[in-house]
């Protein structure tokens, strides 16, 4: 996207919300706005009361929601467009889009504004700006270049094969339980079976299966399994799972946590959840670094070291891209960017299964959203430019919302999903 017009726009909170921007091929085009903490309030109090969340949060989001019908999410994205656009960002936006040129907006938000679905602001109400932009997220500048992260340009790896993560059993939790299946069961013909069956075509799946289906609910995912499998050399990490992610308040966003297959006796930084350790990003930060004394490690060992993270990683699970609302962003998806990473996507909020779309919102049996949504980010990350085959994956979402109205269309799932990237960070 390098002759595409580019705005870097970065929020920062400080009660009122501070928005600035400039446009990387004409510096003289630059802006600032200011949203009153009254009007912000009001506006991510109606986008926080949309979202969906633990149980019986789920359910509302996906029956009585804002997201859950076409014209109550239309009026939540004009509120949100009202508060966050500013006018002078929007009157340059229209005037490239009135010459025909989809420019790129490098989006920043501040820890308040993190969960903000920016594809979905409505500027008017036929016009999202989703359709008038690409969008992405700016990776903090002090992780995109900090001394001696790796390199691992897409261009030079991208026929490596693709690590798969695919629902992995967690040592202690049934499939029904908090950590149990997201996908349910997986026969051959479905969507995520077929994703496995051309990549094994072409032996870049590993886990190397002979059926696809084995790649699912297995038990031998684990950090080691894992670490083995990238310095062996990956293009791309997909994971579909669970995260856990910690608290704002707590300030320890390094604290988040994805489930493999670990059991209690793996060493790591996180405490033991039953029979099993989860893998935070603390881990993929340090290493080994601070567990070689308690736990007796031969030679301390870089994050980096442990997991060569590859080019592009899909984290689908619920709140992946949490460490966004912390203030030091030090979570999943920084962790992955500082191992290596150009590209991340990750999840604002909690994502509904197929099962909840089913059986909660009355969904047909046949419509797999999660499924084909993972399908859907797959290719993005295969594109040449995953930016641009983000945003028009969002816009062909965005078109069957508009035209069949029905919540397994809704952004409750789509829009949930950032993409976060270093690609010519500034």
């Amino acid at each position: 996207m390098s002759d595409v017009p580019t705005a870097l726009v970065r929020m920062a909170d400080a009660g009122d919300l501070y928005i600035s921007w400039r446009w990387t091929h004409d510096l003289a085009a630059t802006g600032v706005g200011r949203v009153p903490r009254d009007q912000l309030d009001r506006a991510l109090a109606a986008l926080g009361a949309a979202l969906p969340g633990p149980s019986p949060a789920l359910g509302q989001a996906l029956t009585t929601g804002a997201l859950a019908s076409y014209e109550s999410e239309l009026a939540l994205a004009e509120l949100l467009s009202r508060t966050l656009l500013p006018y002078g960002l929007a009157k340059q936006l229209y005037e490239l889009y009135q010459r025909g040129v989809r420019p790129h907006l490098r989006i920043q938000p501040s820890p308040r504004t993190a969960q903000v679905p920016w594809e979905l602001l409505a500027p008017d109400p036929g016009v999202r700006l989703v359709e008038i932009a690409d969008l992405s997220l700016l990776a903090q500048a002090s992780i995109a270049h900090a001394p001696g992260r790796p390199s691992r340009p897409w261009a030079a790896t991208r026929r490596l094969p693709v690590v798969g993560v695919l629902d992995p059993r967690v040592p202690g939790f049934r499939a029904d339980s908090a950590l149990g299946s997201v996908l349910g069961r997986i026969g051959p013909e479905a969507p995520v079976a077929r994703l496995v069956s051309a990549y094994t075509a072409e032996n870049r799946w590993r886990p190397a299966v002979a059926d696809p289906v084995d790649a699912f609910r297995r038990t031998d995912l684990d950090r080691e399994w894992l670490g083995t499998a990238l310095r062996e050399g990956a293009s791309r990490l997909l994971y579909v799972g669970h995260v856990t992610a910690a608290a704002p308040t707590s300030g320890l966003s390094e604290n988040a946590q994805l489930h493999l297959s670990c059991t209690a006796a793996t060493t790591g930084f996180a405490p033991p959840l039953r029979s099993h350790r989860p893998l935070s990003a603390k881990d993929l930060l340090l290493g080994t670094y601070g567990l070689d004394a308690a736990h007796g490690e031969v030679r301390a060992r870089s994050g980096a070291e442990c997991w060569p993270i590859p080019s592009r990683v899909a984290l689908i699970a619920c709140e992946s891209g949490g460490d966004l609302r912390f203030v030091e962003a030090l979570g999943l998806a920084t962790a992955m960017i500082h191992g290596g990473a150009e590209t991340v996507t990750a999840g604002r909020w909690t994502l509904p299964t197929d099962l909840a779309f089913h059986h909660l919102a009355g969904a047909a049996p046949t419509s797999r959203p999660l499924q084909e949504a993972i399908r859907a980010i797959d290719a993005t990350h295969e594109a040449d430019d995953a930016v641009a085959a983000h945003g028009a994956w969002q816009r062909d979402r965005l078109a069957a919302w508009r035209e069949l109205r029905t919540v397994d269309h809704s952004p409750v799932l789509w829009g949930a999903f950032a993409l976060i990237s270093t690609v010519g960070a500034a």
